[in-house]
This record gives structure tokens, sequence and C-alpha cells, in this order.
């Protein structure tokens, strides 16, 4: 069928080569762990930590992280591969649309616009709260600004317009500004462990798996799917809860594919990606299990404070300095990951508009600065009003199926490639296959079914509006049929 034609990795290689659709490669390994690094430790360590473990976990809130860390380390393995073969933007969708067809490739695509835009939109948010926080504490009130009868989140909207702007004028100046954003934000991680550990209370991790207990968070719609389709009564903690954590605290993960997304942009790519997508994904799963069992062992996690939870910590065992530095940190370190997500979704609509797929004319490459600046813009925007009206759960858990989404189609895709095409040199073979994709395949599918069941509505309507957009407009303008 012409809606499963594929795009072989020669032809994907060929049109980066176009002057007008061509990135500049500028970015190294240092410059991918540190853009890995820069993404990954954000809103999930920052803020969703106290949600999830007030809500879901308990202090067994490490446990999730460990489990969605597993569930990452065997998609990044497949992902690395499949960046060290095909070095074209995109990511999961230019993977799939080499291995599974275009369909599936838009479907991918599409499906990793709603992961990113919305992750922008999420952490965003997140850094807003942050710096609201933080003005407030010294006396500074943020005005609000209502439109049609609703509160804008004025901050966030600013910092996405600045950001999208840093973006525009290009990968290497965004690059520097993350290596100073990331160094504060781990010296800001470190800090906590560290100081976190004089003010552990040993009595705050009994019971370390709270009992299983049914609450209304988790009821109707909201209930985990998984619970919903084998007749389970909904109940946070407990065993349960702990997957369900996991399948929340997986959106503090998002970020190793990020780099996938810089494959164009990046100096031997075939060596250098791998390193820079395990490396990342290794360092933040240490610091993330540190900081966690930390912050639970400070607090009795019935206490933990949900938008702020690491700087309310230290408030509690008054130490009101430290709170304030975790604050400036955080507000500081979430611009990488706001400016980070940017960028991952303006080159997946970068590489669908440069194959036809959506309109050929946002895929131009600035003369000056050589970034995909019509695409940046649009992102920007579409963010901007995301971050404006819709709250953070809800977005976080719609980024979270998105994502793992992603890690299924491209776990599938390796081991087709695999068949397809061993001819291919690859710098980097994921071991153990098929073993390793399916196990990868299975997790995600699993944790997916952690999440509520209206986060899958959700993502089944922006499915079938994605449906009705290819067949539309993709499917007549693609230039893999026009070949």
């Amino acid at each position: 069928m012409e809606i499963f034609r594929t795009k072989s990795v020669e032809q994907s290689i060929q049109d980066t080569e176009a002057p007008e659709h061509q990135l500049r490669k500028r970015l190294n390994a240092v410059d991918l762990t540190v853009f890995g690094i820069g993404v990954i430790i954000g809103t999930g360590i920052f803020v969703l930590t106290g949600q999830v473990a007030k809500n879901t976990a308990g202090p067994a809130v490490a446990l999730s992280f460990v489990v969605a860390g597993i569930v990452c380390g065997l998609a990044a393995l497949c992902y690395a591969e499949f960046a060290s073969t095909v070095p074209v933007a995109g990511s999961a969708y230019t993977f799939a649309f080499a291995t599974l067809g275009e369909f599936p490739a838009w479907i991918i695509g599409w499906d990793l616009m709603l992961e990113l835009a919305l992750a922008a939109a999420v952490v965003a948010v997140g850094w807003s709260q942050y710096f609201v926080s933080l003005m407030s504490s010294i006396g500074i009130e943020i005005p609000s600004l209502v439109l049609f009868g609703k509160d804008l989140n004025v901050p966030a909207m600013i910092i996405i317009a600045i950001l999208t702007a840093v973006l525009i004028a290009g990968i290497k100046l965004s690059s520097r500004l993350n290596l100073v954003i990331v160094i504060i934000k781990v010296s800001v991680v470190l800090l906590v462990i560290v100081a976190g550990l004089f003010y552990v209370n040993g009595d705050n991790y009994t019971p370390f798996i709270p009992p299983a207990e049914s609450t209304p968070g988790v009821e109707g719609l909201k209930a985990p799917l998984i619970q919903v389709l084998f007749g389970i009564t909904p109940v946070a903690f407990g065993v349960i809860g702990i997957f369900s954590a996991a399948a929340l605290v997986f959106f503090a993960y998002i970020g190793f594919d990020i780099v996938a997304t810089a494959a164009e942009e990046t100096v031997n790519p075939q060596r250098n990606l791998p390193r820079g997508i395990l490396g990342s994904l290794a360092i933040c799963t240490i610091l993330y299990v540190a900081v966690s069992l930390v912050v639970v062992g400070m607090q009795p996690y019935s206490e933990l404070n949900e938008d702020a939870p690491l700087a309310e910590a230290f408030r509690a065992v008054n130490q009101p300095w430290i709170a304030s530095l975790i604050s400036i940190g955080a507000i500081i370190g979430l611009l990488a990951v706001v400016m980070i997500l940017l960028l991952g979704q303006t080159r997946v609509l970068f590489a669908m508009c440069r194959d036809g797929l959506l309109p050929r004319g946002l895929a131009k490459v600035h003369p000056k600065y050589g970034t995909p600046a019509r695409v940046t813009l649009l992102v920007g925007v579409v963010s901007l009003i995301l971050a404006s009206f819709i709250p953070l759960s809800a977005l976080a858990e719609l980024v979270n199926i998105g994502t793992l989404f992603a890690f299924v189609v491209v776990s599938i895709g390796v081991v087709v490639l695999r068949r397809t095409r061993p001819d291919l040199p690859r710098a980097f073979r994921t071991p153990l296959v098929p073993l390793v994709p399916i196990l990868a395949v299975l997790s995600c599918v699993y944790l997916m079914l952690n999440l509520p069941v209206e986060t899958w509505l959700r993502f089944v309507v922006w499915m079938v509006i994605g449906l009705i957009v290819y067949f539309a407009y993709g499917y007549w303008h693609s230039r893999a049929a026009r070949r």
C-alpha cells in the first residue's frame, strides 16, 4: 500500500544536503550529553516528585524512578542504534519512515508533536510556579492577567517567548547557554542531596510502601487503565502505586530522545550520539533516585508540597536560605528544559515539513543563523498558548503516553531495520536483539496501561485529528509519493 512506502536511509541523508534545508553541524559528544542532562533534570525532579510521593507512591517513589529508569534504559539502547545509523533530524519520526513506512512515520511524528510541545508547556508552567513562589517570598507579587475569564500564566508565556528567540539565533548559542544552566542545576541537585542528608528522619521511611488505599484521585476516568481493564479496585500506594507512579515520573526522564533530534547538527554523529544518549540517562537516573530518597526522608510524604517540594522540604526544617537557593536553581535550571524541548519539537516538525507531509515552506532554514526559524517561531507561539491555559498535571500525563508510544515504535523499528537492511553500517548496535527491543516494548506498554483512562481518551482524540490532517494534506503532498 502507498501509505506504507518507506524512505531509504540513503535518501534521508541526501535530503539533509539540500542548501535551503541544511542545518549546521556544531555539536559534539559533550554538547549532546549536556543537552540530555539539561532537559532530563527539570520538572520531574523539581515539581513532580512531591505530587507523586504524596498522592501515589509514598517513600517508594524512589523505586518508581528506578522502574522508569530501567524502561528508559531499554529504549535508549534502541535509540542509540537508530540515531547512529540514521543521523537525520526528526528522531523517532525519521526512524519510522525508514523502517515501517510513511503512515506509521506520520503517526509517530504527530505523536511527537503532542509530546514535545506539551512538554515545553508543562515545564514552563513548573518554572512559573517556582518563580512566583520566589518572588512572593521576597515581597513581590506577580500581577495576574485575565483573558476570557481565565487567569493567564504570564511568566510562562514570557519565558517561552525569550527562549524561542534564543533558538532562532543559533544551535551553538543554545548549547553554550545550556552548559551554564546545567552546571548551576546539577550543583543545586547535589546541594539537595548533601545538605538534605543532615535532616533525614528514618521514621519518615516507615512504611516505605504505604498500604494500598482507594482514593478519589484514582476513581472514574482518573483510574489507571490497567485497573479498569482487569476489574481491580482503583487504588493509590501499595505495589500497584509504585508502577502507577513510575508511569507519571516517567515524564522526568524524557530528554535522551531529544538528543536524537539533534542528530543532523552533530559532528561525527555515529560516535557522539550514542554517548550523549546513554551518558545523560545514566547520570540523571543516579541523581533522581538520590534526591527522591532524601526528600521523602526529610518530610513525611503526606506533608510534601506539590508545587515546589524540594524547596519547601528545607523550609520545613528551618533552612530557608537553602530553600531560596533551590528555588533560584530550579528557576534557572528549568529554563534549559523548556529550551531543549522546544528544540526537539522544532526539529521533528522541520523533518516532517521537509518531507512534504506538512507545508514545505516552514522547513526553510534561516540564511544567517542556519536554524529552522519559521518552524521555531510557530512552535514557540503554540507552546506559549498552551502554557497560559492548561494545568500541569493533565499535560504531564499526555506527554508520558506520547513518549512511551514513540519508544514502542523505535524499539520495533530496530528489529525491522536489522532484517530489511542488515548491510547498513552501525556504529552502535543494540545488544541482545531482539530480546532488548521486546523488553522495551513490553515495559513501555505496561507503563502506558498504568496511565489514567482520561489520558488515553485525550490521546485517541489527538490521533484521530492526526489521521484527518494526514489524509487531507500529508498524503497528497508527500515527497516520497512524488518520487
